[in-house]
């Protein structure tokens, strides 16, 4: 008898963005019930182009910011949505003090996977970060995450200038070519496009015919 084919499905994330980290958990559920190889890749989020930005301080005033009434109702309904789930989860989600760039957490996901290391990674960034206890701007710190994973560490400094940062652009170039336009996003190979974790039922569905 001729081995099932297997499935695969890739998976755009953002560590800057709470749905994704939402969906980590589920992703890996997804993985084991159903046999599907997830290829996690990074889709770096322009949140400024939709959301307005801002800067707040440990209390929460506001510094400076760039964003109209309607933007600042999502923000805060977007916010409240994901502490309700993730208080289900038993998850830690504090509000961001600030927009990251998170080019840099990215390109760390692809050197983890290189490296053989990235469910470890994964895990670490995502949860410290979302706790307020990792800088996602500081390769220092990705660097730490990485060596103690089991990856060369030192390694990573010649690889997020270089093949890193062009790898990230080329995902970044693919997905948009595939309509990817949030996170987090799923892809199967015949182009058929999921945004939002709560797809993950239809998705499933698709995957067990």
């Amino acid at each position: 008898m001729d081995a099932m084919p297997l499935r695969k499905l890739e998976l755009y994330i953002d560590y800057k963005s709470p749905y994704a980290y939402l969906a980590k958990g589920l992703a890996y559920q997804l993985e084991r019930d159903t046999g599907t190889e997830i290829d996690w890749l990074p889709y770096v989020l322009d949140i400024p182009a939709y959301l307005g930005s801002a800067r707040v301080d440990s209390e929460g005033r506001v510094l400076e910011q760039d964003r109209n009434a309607h933007q600042w109702r999502r923000v805060r309904y977007s916010y409240m949505d994901v502490r309700r789930e993730a208080n289900r989860l038993g998850l830690t989600i504090l509000g961001t003090r600030k927009i990251w760039a998170s080019s840099l957490a990215g390109i760390g996901l692809l050197y983890a996977k290189r490296s053989g290391v990235f469910r470890a990674y994964n895990d670490e960034v995502f949860e410290r970060f979302w706790k307020r206890d990792l800088d996602i701007e500081n390769p220092e710190a990705l660097k730490d995450i990485l060596g103690r994973a089991g990856a060369d560490a030192d390694g990573f400094d010649a690889f997020r200038t270089g093949d890193g940062e062009r790898e990230l652009r080329a995902v970044q170039e693919r997905a948009e070519a595939n309509g990817v336009f949030g996170v987090p996003s799923f892809l199967f190979p015949d182009g058929d496009l999921y945004w939002g974790r709560e797809h993950l039922p239809r998705i499933i569905e698709r995957l067990s015919t």
